[in-house]
């Protein structure tokens, strides 16, 4: 049995067996090299042999030594920015307080108050109102016949220098020379103060003033000049004159205006040195009869009114019966 036992050992095992057959019987002793049971450890040392690598891996600890990185912390200490913040509330607080000192020394100069002062001077002063200029009486001749006649007041309102100023043509002292035409005639009123040209012009059948040249001299030196030619006035047929008695006002220019008092004028066709028949302005012209005229032709609405309402109310009353 023992040699059976040692046959299988020694296959199993290899040759790494020995079996000590000289032994008794029941002792049988198997012997296994020593050697090789010795050499299993190497294998083991060798596994120990790890640990080296770890010791590598524990040598990353330096790595915290960049965790000195906190003396960035120390650029913390740049807070010192904060005392730059310090200085800006003082020149703020200085530059505040000179503003309201300007500002009031500008609400000072309200004299501007004073600038609106003068505005009343302007020439709205208004001169003393001048007496109704008396009548004159003015003619042209060609030869010894009279070809022009002008009777009229008339009183000049002009503004100079903004200043409203009038004046009154005297007769006595102004003279009156002229041309007479067949389509033109031209009157010139002359006074040491007033030159005036008074132009007409025959058109057709009509004659009317057409133009007005006036110059008025000044104590100052410098002599007021307005004129307009393109008037339509004192319009009235050839071979009769023009009257209009009243008050009449004209606007030249903006700063001329011309005021006829007793106005009668004929510029063409003057016979036997008078005046021909006159056509009056509608000033003159009495109105008065226009009013029982007024009242006839409303008196006969309300008749022919009558009439229509009774003529309809008849017929209706008629037709309301019917025959048998």
């Amino acid at each position: 049995m023992f040699r059976f036992a040692c046959v299988i050992l020694f296959l199993s095992l290899g040759h790494d067996i020995m079996c000590d057959m000289s032994g008794a019987v029941g002792n049988p002793t198997i012997v296994l090299p020593s050697t090789q049971a010795t050499t299993l450890p190497p294998t083991t040392t060798k596994a120990t042999t790890l640990p080296p690598t770890t010791t590598k891996a524990t040598t990353l600890p330096p790595t915290t030594n960049a965790t000195t990185l906190p003396p960035t912390t120390n650029a913390t200490t740049l807070a010192p920015t904060t005392n730059a913040t310090t200085p800006a509330p003082v020149p703020t607080t200085n530059a505040t307080t000179p503003a309201p000192v300007p500002t009031t020394n500008a609400t000072t100069p309200v004299p501007t108050t004073n600038a609106t002062t003068p505005a009343p001077v302007p020439t709205t002063t208004p001169t003393p109102t001048l007496p109704t200029p008396s009548t004159g009486k003015y003619s042209i001749k060609t030869g010894n016949s009279t070809c022009l006649l002008a009777d009229f007041g008339l009183r000049i309102g002009f503004i100079q220098g903004g200043k409203g100023q009038e004046i009154n043509l005297m007769p006595n002292a102004t003279t009156s020379t002229g041309t007479c035409g067949v389509n033109t005639s031209e009157l010139i009123l002359t006074s040491d103060v007033i030159t005036i040209i008074f132009s007409f012009n025959h058109e057709v059948k009509n004659f009317r003033l057409h133009a007005l040249n006036v110059t008025i001299k000044s104590d100052s030196g410098v002599d007021f000049k307005q004129a307009n030619t393109n008037l339509t006035l004192w319009q009235a047929a050839v071979g009769s004159s023009y009257m209009c008695n009243k008050q009449q006002s004209y606007n030249i220019t903006d700063v001329l205006t011309l005021d006829t008092y007793e106005l009668r004028v004929q510029p063409f066709e003057v016979t036997k040195d008078k005046f021909s028949t006159a056509e009056e302005c509608f000033l003159d012209s009495d109105l008065t009869f226009l009013v029982p005229i007024a009242v006839g032709v409303a008196l006969s609405f309300l008749i022919i009114l009558v009439l229509i309402s009774y003529l309809i109310g008849r017929r209706k009353s008629r037709t309301g019966y019917q025959s048998v």
